[in-house]
């Protein structure tokens, strides 16, 4: 009789904590990094390039990272080397970001660099322990509970560090600096150092083939039979433009076109990102009965129209005066947000069933790809349209970028199906 490997969902949530605490972090850089930059960059798009730069890094490293902690093999095991030097290095750059911010902006350069270059160094083998300590028919079970957990972890800096961020600017990055290190300790001596389900990598050998073989595979994105794929991705790589560009330039926005304080900013866009963990298993439901790509439609239709209203709240505010304008704005970004999980609950799902079985791996190496990319100009995009026009710009692009990922969705479904 085959022994039972071990497997507890405690360390799934362990595990689940890193995810938390990561997502913690780059919800609250993400949102606060441009105001910061502000104090030394005028430009939106300058500053959207340097948002974009932890996109580039990941695009670059993250792959292989992730690779090389699937083959080295040390006394901790070997996902913890990179743990190791990548999460107690985040946690004291972060620490130190709102310190340079108050110095020359090429300390603070330097900083933002190596607090980048840790998240990257960490982030492939911390998502990667959860396969190790889950059997393949619980990781569906156990990806839930991850991805929940780092829902929560983005909502808890929109919400209670946004809150710390208006008593002092400091505050929050010491907050989340202290959990990123408390993370670090749990896991250290929670995970296994040979964990019960990983998995030997490759030889050399069948490495490059599989590499061959990718590339053999980028290439029938090309051919006549697979326009349909290519479309669909496309639309991801799209879609994603407008949500990313929203996501690192919303407080840009809120402080300096509608004069928020910038904590209330970082507050509001918590909304955003609430209703999203709200609703993306109801969305999901929903997806199973509708189908993904009409789904997907759905959000891509409503997305759109609640950012071109956003704009439109400050003009309403001067004809009704006594409206609350920044409930109203909490109001539509909560819908957006749900709008939001319609679109991105589906897109992996249906990306993973274009190949059949036996390209999974290949077309979810596409999705990352087209999604990922988008993140590396996204910010920069939609800040220079902040810059030739107004701050409303930003909400006018995106939703630009929403209605062509519409086209390309609705054309590349109708030529798979």
């Amino acid at each position: 009789m085959k022994q039972q490997r071990p497997f507890s969902y405690q360390k799934v949530f362990v595990i689940g904590s890193g995810f938390l605490a990561l997502s913690l972090a780059w919800a609250f850089y993400n949102a606060y990094m441009p105001l910061i930059l502000g104090d030394f960059i005028d430009s939106r798009a300058i500053r959207g390039a340097i948002m974009g730069l932890d996109n580039l890094l990941a695009v670059l490293l993250i792959p292989v990272i992730g690779a090389w902690s699937d083959k080295i093999d040390t006394r901790i095991g070997n996902r913890l080397p990179f743990i190791v030097i990548g999460m107690p290095l985040a946690a004291f750059s972060f620490i130190l970001l709102p310190f340079a911010s108050v110095s020359t902006f090429w300390i603070l350069i330097f900083v933002d660099i190596i607090f980048l270059l840790a998240m990257t160094i960490y982030r492939a083998p911390v998502i990667a322990l959860m396969p190790d300590h889950t059997p393949p028919e619980k990781r569906s079970t156990a990806n839930g509970i991850i991805n929940l957990m780092g829902g929560i972890g983005a909502i808890i800096a929109l919400f209670g560090l946004s809150t710390l961020y208006g008593i002092n600017r400091t505050y929050p990055f010491i907050v989340a600096g202290l959990l990123l290190l408390i993370t670090f300790i749990l896991l250290f001596f929670t995970v296994d150092r040979k964990p019960p389900y990983a998995e030997k990598a490759k030889d050399e050998l069948g490495e490059a083939l599989a590499s061959n073989s990718f590339l053999a595979l980028f290439r029938l994105l090309k051919m006549k039979e697979f326009r349909g794929h290519l479309f669909v991705l496309v639309a991801i790589f799209l879609y994603f433009i407008g949500f990313t560009g929203v996501e690192s330039q919303f407080t840009v926005y809120a402080v300096e076109h509608l004069n928020m304080k910038e904590s209330t900013a970082g507050f509001t866009l918590g909304f955003f990102s609430l209703s999203f963990v709200l609703f993306a298993v109801p969305a999901g439901i929903l997806g199973s009965k509708w189908g993904k790509a009409p789904s997907m439609l759905v959000g891509l239709i409503v997305q759109p129209i609640i950012f071109i209203s956003i704009p439109l709240i400050p003009l309403l505010g001067s004809i009704v005066p006594d409206i609350n304008q920044v409930l109203l704005l909490q109001v539509m970004l909560f819908l957006g947000g749900i709008a939001w999980a319609f679109i991105n609950v589906q897109a992996y799902p249906l990306v993973a069933d274009l190949g059949g079985k036996s390209k999974i791996g290949f077309f979810t190496g596409l999705y990352y790809l087209f999604s990922m990319a988008s993140a590396i100009v996204a910010p920069g995009i939609l800040g220079l349209l902040m810059d030739l026009f107004t701050h409303s710009a930003l909400f006018y692009g995106s939703a630009v970028t929403f209605v062509a990922a519409y086209y390309f969705l609705r054309k590349g479904h109708h030529l798979i199906k």
